[in-house]
């Protein structure tokens, strides 16, 4: 809100003095996205077509191949680090060498800020004197402002701004301005990853598969830290939740190292599913958690939701498929030492649920006492199928009802494309187990996976009539 206020403050300000006809809708939420740092969905979507389409500005008619590598690397697809090598024209300040720190200190909004460039240069012709290279959208007209000049005065420099011939290269270039400059005009850029330890994955359109390779070379080489660029080949449809991907640059080294939450964890990312955008959410469910309480993760992986659980003196069954998962699962609460607090299954979903977990809660639930605290959770995160697998507890145990308070508190996670996703995965919830859950349930969306299709969680006790089948007399 304090943001907001600044931008109205801004707009206020700087654009209504201007004509009504120069002040467009679009103008404002520019204005808004331009100022606000954390911004909504609406604000992002504008400032992300704007930059990607690069659309004719202020600045950019100031110097435009400023930020534009030589255009003869248009439609490079092997990269070529010197042929990105520009010559620019930029404003320059000749001061003394001995009071240079306190003229970058005064003009530290103008000074030149670009990756690897230096922003005080030798002058040749006098070993006493240093430049200091300004931002030419800072200075335009390669004249200081009034302001600026005041501070030089105090400093006895001469406000005289220099012609100064910039070598820029490609060392000097963002990657978004690199694949802008390759890539043909008016096509997307992607330069947004996920970062999974030292790899860096990728999910490149089909238009930019001709020069995949060169991006990831751009990408591992403006991202210290990451030795390997991989790009997904095919969606998530297999049994495992893995994929196949192609290694664009980089070591073919997919065994890699991750921290989430203060919890280390290690991985094949070729053979597991890994996706670093759901730490918050893991970390969201282990909150609800407390000491005592029993979790049962369904679809588990290699341990972000169990590994956390135990570490709170949760008694944990842990369950996945996938041979591998289980596999790194097991190494993933050795190298926790919680090895002793999680069973591991490596089955089916369904027998997971019929078997162990129904096999525990037949033990605890007849045990629970009215003053007893332990919660019974129970986790489901396979967003495209966890919904289907909600049948399993109708009638998943015999006897009568434990107290209400002792009910297994479910968290299934499922994909929509609905207009309305709470109320979509909630019906297609009720659907499954054959009854309503209208008050009964919480639903909380956990992002947005793709254009129109959001992924949530939907949370809630089961009801006694669906969970127990009552003997027949």
């Amino acid at each position: 809100l304090w943001r907001l206020g600044y931008c109205a403050r801004l707009l206020k300000t700087n654009h209504f003095r201007t004509a009504a006809s120069n002040t467009s809708f679009p103008a404002v939420w520019m204005l808004l996205a331009q100022h606000s740092g954390r911004i909504p969905e609406l604000f992002v979507v504008v400032k992300k077509n704007t930059f990607f389409t690069m659309p004719e500005t202020v600045e950019d008619k100031t110097n435009p191949e400023l930020y534009l590598p030589h255009p003869g690397v248009r439609g490079m697809t092997l990269l070529n680090r010197e042929a990105f090598k520009r010559t620019v024209v930029v404003p320059a300040l000749k001061v003394k060498k001995e009071i240079v720190h306190s003229v970058l200190k005064s003009l530290k909004q103008s000074v030149l800020q670009r990756p690897g460039l230096k922003r005080v240069l030798e002058d040749p012709e006098d070993e006493d004197s240093r430049f200091v290279i300004l931002d030419p959208h800072k200075v335009p007209e390669f004249s200081l402002g009034e302001s600026e000049q005041q501070v030089l005065k105090q400093l006895n420099v001469h406000p005289e701004v220099s012609r100064y011939h910039l070598e820029l290269t490609y060392e000097n270039f963002k990657s978004e301005e690199i694949l802008r400059a390759v890539l043909p005009e008016g096509q997307d850029v992607t330069s947004g990853f996920s970062r999974v330890g030292h790899i860096a994955h990728l999910n490149l359109r089909d238009h930019q598969l001709p020069y995949r390779h060169l991006i990831g070379q751009v990408i591992m080489d403006k991202n210290p830290g990451i030795t390997c660029v991989v790009n997904k080949t095919n969606i998530i449809d297999s049994t495992y939740r893995n994929f196949e991907m192609e290694v664009l640059a980089g070591e073919n080294n997919l065994v890699t190292k991750v921290k989430e939450n203060n919890i280390a964890y290690e991985l094949d990312f070729s053979k597991v599913y890994w996706n670093p955008r759901l730490s918050t959410e893991h970390g969201r469910i282990v909150e609800l958690l407390k000491a005592g309480d029993v979790l049962f993760d369904v679809f588990a992986g290699i341990g972000p939701f169990a590994i956390p659980a135990a570490k709170r003196k949760c008694r944990v069954f842990a369950n996945d498929l996938n041979p591998e998962s289980y596999s790194w699962l097991l190494h993933n609460c050795k190298l926790n030492k919680v090895d002793t607090k999680v069973k591991v299954f490596n089955m089916d979903g369904r027998d997971f649920l019929w078997g162990p977990v129904r096999e525990e809660l037949s033990k605890e639930l007849p045990l629970l006492k009215e003053e007893q605290k332990t919660a019974f959770h129970i986790v489901m995160n396979l967003p495209a199928l966890a919904v289907e697998f909600l049948d399993v507890f109708r009638h998943l145990l015999v006897g009568e009802p434990c107290s209400p308070a002792g009910l297994p508190t479910v968290h299934c996670y499922g994909f929509s494309k609905h207009s309305d996703p709470a109320r979509d995965i909630q019906e297609r919830a009720e659907a499954t187990l054959g009854t309503s859950l209208a008050g009964r349930c919480s639903t909380f969306l956990v992002r947005n996976v793709a254009p129109n299709k959001e992924m949530l969680c939907l949370s809630f006790q089961i009801p006694a009539d669906v969970l127990y089948k009552r003997p027949c007399p």
